[in-house]
Protein backbone atom coordinates (compact mmCIF):
# COMPACT_ATOMS: atom_id res chain seq x y z
CA UNK A 1 0.00 0.00 0.00
CA UNK A 2 1.33 3.44 -0.97
CA UNK A 3 2.29 5.99 1.68
CA UNK A 4 -0.11 8.92 1.87
CA UNK A 5 0.68 12.63 1.67
CA UNK A 6 -1.45 15.69 2.33
CA UNK A 7 -0.64 18.82 0.31
CA UNK A 8 -2.00 22.12 1.66
CA UNK A 9 -1.59 24.71 -1.09
CA UNK A 10 -3.98 27.45 -2.23
CA UNK A 11 -2.24 28.14 -5.55
CA UNK A 12 -4.01 25.87 -8.03
CA UNK A 13 -1.16 25.57 -10.54
CA UNK A 14 1.45 24.73 -7.90
CA UNK A 15 -0.89 22.40 -6.02
CA UNK A 16 -1.72 20.48 -9.18
CA UNK A 17 1.96 20.28 -10.13
CA UNK A 18 2.96 18.95 -6.68
CA UNK A 19 0.13 16.45 -6.77
CA UNK A 20 1.27 15.05 -10.15
CA UNK A 21 4.94 14.98 -9.10
CA UNK A 22 4.43 12.93 -5.97
CA UNK A 23 1.88 10.61 -7.52
CA UNK A 24 4.55 9.75 -10.09
CA UNK A 25 6.88 9.01 -7.15
CA UNK A 26 4.36 6.48 -5.81
CA UNK A 27 2.57 8.53 -3.16
CA UNK A 28 -1.14 8.50 -2.47
CA UNK A 29 -1.82 12.27 -2.54
CA UNK A 30 -4.66 14.33 -1.10
CA UNK A 31 -4.71 18.05 -1.96
CA UNK A 32 -6.64 20.78 -0.12
CA UNK A 33 -6.54 24.55 -0.54
CA UNK A 34 -7.35 25.84 2.95
CA UNK A 35 -6.88 25.04 6.62
CA UNK A 36 -10.50 24.08 7.21
CA UNK A 37 -10.32 21.24 4.68
CA UNK A 38 -6.87 20.22 5.96
CA UNK A 39 -8.23 20.05 9.52
CA UNK A 40 -11.10 17.85 8.33
CA UNK A 41 -8.72 15.45 6.57
CA UNK A 42 -6.21 15.22 9.42
CA UNK A 43 -8.85 14.68 12.12
CA UNK A 44 -11.01 12.41 9.99
CA UNK A 45 -10.66 8.72 9.26
CA UNK A 46 -10.25 8.95 5.49
CA UNK A 47 -6.44 8.85 5.38
CA UNK A 48 -3.58 9.04 7.87
CA UNK A 49 -0.93 11.08 6.05
CA UNK A 50 2.64 10.06 6.61
CA UNK A 51 3.73 13.51 5.43
CA UNK A 52 2.12 16.96 5.30
CA UNK A 53 3.50 19.41 2.72
CA UNK A 54 2.00 22.80 3.62
CA UNK A 55 2.08 26.32 2.30
CA UNK A 56 2.71 28.69 5.19
CA UNK A 57 0.14 31.42 4.48
CA UNK A 58 -3.37 30.35 3.46
CA UNK A 59 -6.62 32.31 2.98
CA UNK A 60 -7.98 31.24 6.37
CA UNK A 61 -4.83 31.39 8.49
CA UNK A 62 -1.26 30.26 9.13
CA UNK A 63 -0.32 26.58 8.77
CA UNK A 64 1.88 26.79 11.86
CA UNK A 65 -1.24 27.22 13.98
CA UNK A 66 -2.66 24.05 12.40
CA UNK A 67 0.56 22.22 13.28
CA UNK A 68 0.12 23.26 16.91
CA UNK A 69 -3.48 21.93 16.86
CA UNK A 70 -2.42 18.60 15.36
CA UNK A 71 0.40 18.15 17.86
CA UNK A 72 -2.02 18.80 20.72
CA UNK A 73 -4.40 16.24 19.20
CA UNK A 74 -1.50 13.72 18.85
CA UNK A 75 -1.97 13.50 15.08
CA UNK A 76 1.21 11.88 13.68
CA UNK A 77 3.11 12.81 10.53
CA UNK A 78 6.12 14.85 9.47
CA UNK A 79 5.54 18.46 8.31
CA UNK A 80 7.43 20.33 5.59
CA UNK A 81 6.55 24.00 5.11
CA UNK A 82 6.74 25.97 1.87
CA UNK A 83 6.60 29.74 1.81
CA UNK A 84 7.11 32.50 -0.70
CA UNK A 85 8.57 34.75 2.00
CA UNK A 86 11.75 33.89 3.89
CA UNK A 87 10.66 35.12 7.30
CA UNK A 88 13.18 34.03 9.93
CA UNK A 89 10.80 34.05 12.95
CA UNK A 90 8.39 31.73 11.11
CA UNK A 91 11.16 29.30 10.17
CA UNK A 92 12.48 29.23 13.74
CA UNK A 93 8.98 28.68 15.13
CA UNK A 94 8.31 25.89 12.61
CA UNK A 95 11.43 23.97 13.58
CA UNK A 96 10.78 24.46 17.29
CA UNK A 97 7.30 23.01 16.81
CA UNK A 98 8.86 19.90 15.31
CA UNK A 99 8.58 20.57 11.58
CA UNK A 100 10.99 18.52 9.48
CA UNK A 101 12.01 21.41 7.22
CA UNK A 102 11.13 24.95 6.10
CA UNK A 103 11.65 25.72 2.39
CA UNK A 104 11.46 28.88 0.32
CA UNK A 105 9.49 28.85 -2.94
CA UNK A 106 10.32 28.13 -5.63
CA UNK A 107 12.01 24.86 -4.66
CA UNK A 108 13.67 22.65 -7.28
CA UNK A 109 11.62 19.45 -7.75
CA UNK A 110 14.72 17.25 -7.31
CA UNK A 111 15.66 18.92 -4.04
CA UNK A 112 12.07 18.75 -2.78
CA UNK A 113 11.89 15.03 -3.64
CA UNK A 114 15.09 14.36 -1.67
CA UNK A 115 13.77 16.22 1.38
CA UNK A 116 10.40 14.47 1.14
CA UNK A 117 12.12 11.06 0.95
CA UNK A 118 14.18 11.83 4.05
CA UNK A 119 11.13 13.11 5.91
CA UNK A 120 9.22 9.96 4.92
CA UNK A 121 11.95 7.75 6.42
CA UNK A 122 11.75 9.72 9.63
CA UNK A 123 7.95 9.48 9.68
CA UNK A 124 8.02 5.72 9.10
CA UNK A 125 10.43 5.27 12.01
CA UNK A 126 8.20 7.41 14.23
CA UNK A 127 5.11 5.46 13.17
CA UNK A 128 6.82 2.16 13.97
CA UNK A 129 7.77 3.43 17.42
CA UNK A 130 4.21 4.65 17.99
CA UNK A 131 2.78 1.30 16.93
CA UNK A 132 5.16 -0.53 19.25
CA UNK A 133 4.24 1.82 22.10
CA UNK A 134 0.54 1.30 21.40
CA UNK A 135 1.05 -2.47 21.42
CA UNK A 136 2.89 -2.31 24.74
CA UNK A 137 0.22 -0.01 26.16
CA UNK A 138 -2.46 -2.52 25.17
CA UNK A 139 -0.45 -5.43 26.58
CA UNK A 140 0.46 -3.61 29.80
CA UNK A 141 -2.82 -1.94 30.65
CA UNK A 142 -4.20 -1.97 34.22
CA UNK A 143 -6.14 -5.16 33.42
CA UNK A 144 -2.82 -6.98 32.94
CA UNK A 145 -2.81 -7.33 36.73
CA UNK A 146 -5.14 -10.31 36.71
CA UNK A 147 -7.62 -11.35 39.37
CA UNK A 148 -11.21 -10.76 40.41
CA UNK A 149 -10.55 -10.84 44.16
CA UNK A 150 -11.12 -7.66 46.21
CA UNK A 151 -7.36 -7.38 46.76
CA UNK A 152 -6.63 -7.49 43.01
CA UNK A 153 -9.41 -5.04 42.20
CA UNK A 154 -7.99 -2.65 44.80
CA UNK A 155 -4.54 -2.84 43.15
CA UNK A 156 -6.01 -2.11 39.72
CA UNK A 157 -7.97 0.85 41.12
CA UNK A 158 -4.75 2.31 42.56
CA UNK A 159 -2.90 1.73 39.27
CA UNK A 160 -5.63 3.55 37.31
CA UNK A 161 -5.36 6.52 39.67
CA UNK A 162 -1.57 6.63 39.35
CA UNK A 163 -1.78 6.61 35.55
CA UNK A 164 -3.58 9.96 35.69
CA UNK A 165 -0.89 11.84 37.62
CA UNK A 166 2.70 12.84 36.73
CA UNK A 167 4.86 10.59 38.88
CA UNK A 168 8.36 11.44 40.01
CA UNK A 169 8.91 8.61 42.48
CA UNK A 170 7.01 5.57 43.69
CA UNK A 171 7.57 2.57 45.93
CA UNK A 172 6.32 -0.93 45.15
CA UNK A 173 6.42 -3.33 48.06
CA UNK A 174 5.35 -6.91 48.55
CA UNK A 175 6.72 -10.41 48.80
CA UNK A 176 8.86 -11.87 46.07
CA UNK A 177 6.85 -12.99 43.06
CA UNK A 178 3.79 -10.81 43.69
CA UNK A 179 4.13 -8.86 40.43
CA UNK A 180 6.14 -5.74 41.22
CA UNK A 181 7.87 -5.88 37.85
CA UNK A 182 4.52 -6.23 36.07
CA UNK A 183 3.08 -3.20 37.89
CA UNK A 184 6.19 -1.14 37.03
CA UNK A 185 5.70 -2.00 33.33
CA UNK A 186 2.01 -1.10 33.52
CA UNK A 187 2.78 2.27 35.12
CA UNK A 188 5.32 3.03 32.40
CA UNK A 189 3.70 1.71 29.23
CA UNK A 190 0.22 3.04 30.11
CA UNK A 191 1.40 6.15 31.94
CA UNK A 192 2.47 9.63 30.99
CA UNK A 193 6.08 8.53 30.36
CA UNK A 194 5.21 5.83 27.81
CA UNK A 195 6.93 7.70 24.96
CA UNK A 196 10.24 7.33 26.80
CA UNK A 197 12.20 4.20 27.65
CA UNK A 198 11.70 1.85 30.55
CA UNK A 199 15.09 0.95 32.03
CA UNK A 200 15.04 -1.92 34.52
CA UNK A 201 17.87 -2.49 36.99
CA UNK A 202 18.04 -5.42 39.41
CA UNK A 203 20.20 -3.99 42.18
CA UNK A 204 20.76 -7.44 43.72
CA UNK A 205 22.17 -8.85 40.48
CA UNK A 206 24.89 -6.21 39.99
CA UNK A 207 28.21 -6.58 41.84
CA UNK A 208 28.86 -3.66 44.26
CA UNK A 209 31.95 -2.55 42.35
CA UNK A 210 29.97 -2.18 39.10
CA UNK A 211 26.62 -0.80 40.16
CA UNK A 212 27.76 2.84 40.40
CA UNK A 213 29.13 2.78 36.86
CA UNK A 214 25.99 0.97 35.65
CA UNK A 215 23.72 3.62 37.15
CA UNK A 216 25.68 6.81 36.54
CA UNK A 217 27.86 5.93 33.57
CA UNK A 218 31.50 6.93 33.19
CA UNK A 219 33.93 8.91 31.13
CA UNK A 220 36.99 7.48 29.44
CA UNK A 221 39.74 6.76 31.96
CA UNK A 222 37.46 7.09 34.99
CA UNK A 223 38.78 3.73 36.23
CA UNK A 224 40.90 0.85 34.98
CA UNK A 225 39.27 -0.57 31.87
CA UNK A 226 37.10 2.48 31.13
CA UNK A 227 38.28 2.98 27.56
CA UNK A 228 35.41 5.17 26.41
CA UNK A 229 32.54 7.18 27.79
CA UNK A 230 29.33 5.32 28.58
CA UNK A 231 25.82 6.45 29.45
CA UNK A 232 24.50 4.93 32.63
CA UNK A 233 21.04 3.49 33.24
CA UNK A 234 19.78 6.76 34.77
CA UNK A 235 20.76 8.72 31.67
CA UNK A 236 19.24 6.06 29.41
CA UNK A 237 15.93 6.51 31.25
CA UNK A 238 15.77 10.25 30.51
CA UNK A 239 12.20 11.08 29.52
CA UNK A 240 11.01 7.68 30.68
CA UNK A 241 11.13 5.42 33.73
CA UNK A 242 13.92 3.94 35.83
CA UNK A 243 12.78 0.79 37.66
CA UNK A 244 15.11 -0.12 40.52
CA UNK A 245 14.19 -3.63 41.65
CA UNK A 246 15.52 -4.89 44.98
CA UNK A 247 16.69 -1.38 45.84
CA UNK A 248 17.32 -2.54 49.41
CA UNK A 249 20.49 -4.22 48.12
CA UNK A 250 21.96 -0.86 47.05
CA UNK A 251 24.97 0.36 49.00
CA UNK A 252 24.18 3.18 51.43
CA UNK A 253 26.66 5.56 49.73
CA UNK A 254 24.95 5.07 46.37
CA UNK A 255 21.60 5.74 48.01
CA UNK A 256 22.84 9.23 48.84
CA UNK A 257 23.81 9.84 45.20
CA UNK A 258 20.44 8.54 44.01
CA UNK A 259 18.68 10.93 46.37
CA UNK A 260 20.56 13.85 44.80
CA UNK A 261 19.48 12.71 41.34
CA UNK A 262 15.83 12.72 42.39
CA UNK A 263 16.13 16.09 44.13
CA UNK A 264 18.29 17.95 41.59
CA UNK A 265 17.53 16.04 38.37
CA UNK A 266 21.20 16.12 37.49
CA UNK A 267 24.32 14.08 38.25
CA UNK A 268 27.94 13.50 37.29
CA UNK A 269 29.19 10.51 35.38
CA UNK A 270 32.16 8.80 37.00
CA UNK A 271 35.17 10.86 36.01
CA UNK A 272 32.93 13.51 34.43
CA UNK A 273 33.52 17.24 34.64
CA UNK A 274 30.05 18.39 33.63
CA UNK A 275 26.69 17.60 35.15
CA UNK A 276 24.17 15.62 33.12
CA UNK A 277 20.56 16.74 33.36
CA UNK A 278 17.93 14.01 33.49
CA UNK A 279 14.16 13.90 33.78
CA UNK A 280 12.75 10.47 34.62
CA UNK A 281 10.35 8.90 37.06
CA UNK A 282 11.86 6.40 39.48
CA UNK A 283 10.01 3.30 40.62
CA UNK A 284 11.70 1.47 43.49
CA UNK A 285 10.77 -2.03 44.61
CA UNK A 286 11.79 -4.42 47.34
CA UNK A 287 10.47 -7.57 48.96
CA UNK A 288 11.85 -6.30 52.26
CA UNK A 289 10.04 -3.95 54.60
CA UNK A 290 11.28 -0.42 53.88
CA UNK A 291 10.51 0.92 57.36
CA UNK A 292 12.37 -2.00 58.92
CA UNK A 293 15.37 -1.35 56.67
CA UNK A 294 15.34 2.31 57.71
CA UNK A 295 15.19 1.44 61.39
CA UNK A 296 18.07 -1.04 60.97
CA UNK A 297 20.17 1.58 59.18
CA UNK A 298 20.46 -0.33 55.87
CA UNK A 299 18.31 2.17 53.99
CA UNK A 300 18.50 5.94 54.17
CA UNK A 301 15.48 7.54 55.79
CA UNK A 302 15.65 10.63 53.55
CA UNK A 303 15.69 8.51 50.39
CA UNK A 304 12.80 6.42 51.67
CA UNK A 305 10.68 9.49 52.37
CA UNK A 306 11.56 10.99 48.98
CA UNK A 307 10.62 7.79 47.14
CA UNK A 308 7.54 7.22 49.26
CA UNK A 309 5.54 10.06 47.69
CA UNK A 310 3.22 7.29 46.52
CA UNK A 311 3.34 3.59 47.28
CA UNK A 312 1.60 0.40 46.27
CA UNK A 313 1.73 -2.78 48.34
CA UNK A 314 1.02 -5.91 46.33
CA UNK A 315 -0.90 -8.68 48.11
CA UNK A 316 0.50 -12.23 48.34
CA UNK A 317 -1.24 -14.91 46.30
CA UNK A 318 -2.42 -16.72 49.43
CA UNK A 319 -4.59 -13.70 50.31
CA UNK A 320 -6.29 -13.76 46.90
CA UNK A 321 -6.42 -17.49 46.28
CA UNK A 322 -9.69 -17.13 44.33
CA UNK A 323 -7.63 -15.45 41.60
CA UNK A 324 -6.30 -18.89 40.66
CA UNK A 325 -9.51 -19.40 38.67
CA UNK A 326 -8.36 -16.59 36.36
CA UNK A 327 -4.59 -16.95 36.55
CA UNK A 328 -4.26 -20.66 35.84
CA UNK A 329 -6.10 -20.68 32.46
CA UNK A 330 -4.15 -17.63 31.28
CA UNK A 331 -0.79 -19.18 32.16
CA UNK A 332 -1.77 -22.52 30.64
CA UNK A 333 -2.73 -20.82 27.37
CA UNK A 334 0.60 -18.95 27.36
CA UNK A 335 2.73 -22.06 27.92
CA UNK A 336 0.63 -24.15 25.52
CA UNK A 337 1.35 -21.63 22.78
CA UNK A 338 5.00 -21.47 23.76
CA UNK A 339 5.71 -25.21 23.59
CA UNK A 340 2.97 -26.42 21.22
CA UNK A 341 0.90 -28.34 23.76
CA UNK A 342 -2.86 -28.34 24.42
CA UNK A 343 -3.16 -28.88 28.17
CA UNK A 344 -6.67 -27.73 29.05
CA UNK A 345 -8.26 -30.20 31.48
CA UNK A 346 -7.62 -29.58 35.19
CA UNK A 347 -8.88 -32.39 37.43
CA UNK A 348 -10.76 -31.48 40.61
CA UNK A 349 -8.01 -32.92 42.79
CA UNK A 350 -5.47 -30.65 41.06
CA UNK A 351 -7.64 -27.59 41.68
CA UNK A 352 -7.97 -28.66 45.33
CA UNK A 353 -4.19 -28.91 45.71
CA UNK A 354 -3.60 -25.57 43.99
CA UNK A 355 -6.10 -23.82 46.25
CA UNK A 356 -4.86 -25.49 49.44
CA UNK A 357 -1.23 -24.56 48.86
CA UNK A 358 0.25 -21.49 50.59
CA UNK A 359 2.27 -20.23 47.57
CA UNK A 360 5.34 -18.77 49.31
CA UNK A 361 6.72 -17.82 45.89
CA UNK A 362 3.41 -16.23 44.88
CA UNK A 363 2.51 -15.70 41.20
CA UNK A 364 6.07 -16.38 40.04
CA UNK A 365 5.97 -19.78 41.72
CA UNK A 366 2.57 -20.48 40.16
CA UNK A 367 3.96 -19.69 36.70
CA UNK A 368 6.94 -21.99 37.25
CA UNK A 369 4.74 -24.84 38.49
CA UNK A 370 2.39 -24.56 35.52
CA UNK A 371 5.25 -24.28 33.03
CA UNK A 372 6.76 -27.49 34.38
CA UNK A 373 3.41 -29.28 34.20
CA UNK A 374 2.78 -28.18 30.61
CA UNK A 375 6.30 -29.12 29.51
CA UNK A 376 5.99 -32.62 30.98
CA UNK A 377 2.33 -33.29 30.17
CA UNK A 378 1.69 -36.27 27.88
CA UNK A 379 -1.92 -35.44 27.01
CA UNK A 380 -4.50 -32.66 27.46
CA UNK A 381 -4.77 -33.13 31.24
CA UNK A 382 -2.66 -31.14 33.71
CA UNK A 383 -0.48 -33.82 35.41
CA UNK A 384 -0.91 -33.73 39.17
CA UNK A 385 2.32 -35.65 39.89
CA UNK A 386 4.39 -32.79 38.42
CA UNK A 387 2.91 -30.14 40.71
CA UNK A 388 5.39 -30.92 43.51
CA UNK A 389 3.88 -28.29 45.77
CA UNK A 390 5.86 -27.81 48.95
CA UNK A 391 8.22 -30.65 48.07
CA UNK A 392 11.99 -30.71 47.95
CA UNK A 393 13.94 -28.20 45.97
CA UNK A 394 15.50 -29.52 42.76
CA UNK A 395 18.77 -31.36 43.34
CA UNK A 396 21.74 -29.00 43.45
CA UNK A 397 24.62 -29.78 41.10
CA UNK A 398 27.48 -31.50 42.86
CA UNK A 399 25.42 -32.61 45.84
CA UNK A 400 25.05 -36.22 44.67
CA UNK A 401 21.29 -36.34 45.08
CA UNK A 402 21.03 -34.46 48.39
CA UNK A 403 18.21 -32.00 48.82
CA UNK A 404 16.58 -29.65 51.28
CA UNK A 405 12.96 -28.96 52.11
CA UNK A 406 11.34 -25.63 52.85
CA UNK A 407 8.69 -25.02 55.48
CA UNK A 408 5.69 -23.18 54.08
CA UNK A 409 4.32 -21.93 57.39
CA UNK A 410 6.31 -18.70 57.30
CA UNK A 411 8.82 -19.89 59.90
CA UNK A 412 11.77 -19.68 57.50
CA UNK A 413 12.81 -16.40 55.91
CA UNK A 414 14.03 -15.97 52.35
CA UNK A 415 17.40 -14.92 53.76
CA UNK A 416 17.68 -18.17 55.72
CA UNK A 417 16.75 -20.21 52.62
CA UNK A 418 19.45 -18.45 50.64
CA UNK A 419 21.93 -19.09 53.43
CA UNK A 420 21.09 -22.82 53.46
CA UNK A 421 21.44 -23.12 49.70
CA UNK A 422 24.80 -21.35 49.62
CA UNK A 423 26.05 -23.35 52.61
CA UNK A 424 24.97 -26.62 50.97
CA UNK A 425 26.73 -25.85 47.72
CA UNK A 426 29.90 -24.71 49.52
CA UNK A 427 29.96 -27.93 51.57
CA UNK A 428 29.54 -29.99 48.39
CA UNK A 429 32.64 -28.38 46.81
CA UNK A 430 34.75 -28.27 50.00
CA UNK A 431 34.31 -24.50 50.45
CA UNK A 432 35.70 -23.64 47.01
CA UNK A 433 34.04 -20.27 46.30
CA UNK A 434 34.90 -20.25 42.59
CA UNK A 435 33.27 -23.65 42.00
CA UNK A 436 30.28 -22.71 44.14
CA UNK A 437 29.80 -19.51 42.15
CA UNK A 438 29.76 -21.47 38.87
CA UNK A 439 27.15 -23.91 40.25
CA UNK A 440 24.95 -21.06 41.46
CA UNK A 441 25.29 -19.08 38.22
CA UNK A 442 27.02 -16.13 39.96
CA UNK A 443 30.30 -14.35 39.52
CA UNK A 444 32.86 -15.01 42.21
CA UNK A 445 32.56 -11.38 43.36
CA UNK A 446 28.77 -11.59 43.55
CA UNK A 447 28.94 -14.76 45.66
CA UNK A 448 31.52 -13.23 48.02
CA UNK A 449 29.20 -10.23 48.41
CA UNK A 450 26.31 -12.54 49.34
CA UNK A 451 28.54 -14.45 51.75
CA UNK A 452 29.42 -11.23 53.54
CA UNK A 453 25.75 -10.20 53.69
CA UNK A 454 24.92 -13.56 55.23
CA UNK A 455 27.73 -13.29 57.79
CA UNK A 456 29.58 -16.12 56.06
CA UNK A 457 32.37 -14.06 54.47
CA UNK A 458 36.07 -14.32 55.17
CA UNK A 459 35.82 -11.70 57.87
CA UNK A 460 33.41 -13.89 59.86
CA UNK A 461 35.73 -16.88 59.87
CA UNK A 462 32.99 -19.22 58.63
CA UNK A 463 34.21 -19.67 55.06
CA UNK A 464 37.79 -19.93 53.89
CA UNK A 465 37.88 -19.10 50.22
CA UNK A 466 40.21 -20.95 47.88
CA UNK A 467 41.32 -20.33 44.37
CA UNK A 468 39.63 -22.71 41.94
Amino acid sequence: MADSMLIIEDEKLLGDELKRQFRRDGWEVAWVQNLADARRVLLGAEIAPLLILADMSLPDGNSLDLLVEMRQASVPGEWIFLTGFGVVPDSVRALRLGAYDFLIKPCEPERLSLIVSAAARSARAQRQLQEEAASLQEHFGPDAFLGSSPASKAVRDVIRQLLLVPLTALILSGETGTGKGLVARILHHSGQRRRGRLIEVNCAALPPNLIESELFGHESGAFTGARGSRRGRIEQADGGTLFLDEIGEMDISLQAKLLRVIEDQRFWRLGGEQQVEVDCQIIAASNQNFEAMVSHGSFRADLYHRLNVLSVELPPLRSRIEDLEELVPVFLAHFNAKVGKNVRFIPDQVWARLKAYDWPGNVRELRNVLERCVLLATDETLPSHWLRLGSALPTLAGQQGSHMTIATDGSVSLQEIERQIIDGVLNSVEQNVSKAARILGLTRGALRYRLQNQGMGPDSGEVETRNG
